[in-house]
């Protein structure tokens, strides 16, 4: 029986990193986690045990940092941009670059009703997402929130539900509510103001 193989992909995950970027009058901290993800043509690596098409999943790592220090300078999905074209554009045995960045909120600390110039708190447990997947032929942006907690105190009740010899739970008519939630949301294009964008229309609250 002859195989083949159809689908190849590799990468690295949990690419961790921080920056300050110093403006004129203050400094941004920003945090982030990177995933790559490069599908292509791989196959004589399983084949012929030949790595010669196969970049190394640290120098995936090492890119991202180095990528990080000059091009980490706005949204994550203008980073996630640059990275996942790198990637393409400098590996001719890559068909498909995914690059999904996770950001760690952090805001700055206000004295007197003024934000401080470097000294930062952490922010809430949502956290802002983007997945950028580059082929030869086009690019999809997907954007999102994640880990967002959501409560409320009253107003929010369970009856009316299955009932059978093993239920014990009792029918309430007003309870706390709170969940987390998660959003995704697909750009139309890719030469878009990301940040002005989530700011106006993506925030659910």
């Amino acid at each position: 029986m002859k195989l083949s193989l159809k689908k190849n992909a590799y990468g690295k995950n949990a690419v961790n990193l921080s920056k300050i970027i110093r403006h004129p009058n203050y400094h941004e901290f920003r945090q982030i986690s990177v995933n790559v993800s490069l599908e292509g043509d791989f196959e004589t690596a399983h084949t012929l045990g030949d790595n010669s098409k196969i970049l190394p999943t640290d120098t995936q790592k090492n890119t991202v940092y180095a990528l990080a220090k000059e091009h980490f300078t706005d949204s994550i999905e203008n980073f996630g941009l640059y990275v996942a074209n790198y990637f393409i554009s400098h590996n001719p045995q890559v068909s498909q670059a995914t690059v999904h960045i996770l950001e760690h909120p952090w805001t700055r600390m206000a004295f007197d009703g003024e934000p401080h110039h470097h000294a930062y708190v952490g922010g809430s447990s949502e956290k802002r997402t983007t997945t950028i997947v580059k082929t030869v032929d086009g690019i999809t942006v997907t954007s999102g929130i994640k880990d967002l907690l959501i409560l409320k105190t009253t107003d929010s009740g369970f009856e009316g539900y299955i009932k059978d010899q093993y239920t014990t739970l009792k029918e309430t008519a007003d309870r706390i509510f709170a969940t987390q939630c998660e959003a995704n949301w697909n750009y139309t294009g890719h030469e878009l103001d990301f940040t002005a964008s989530l700011a106006t229309s993506a925030k659910p609250y």
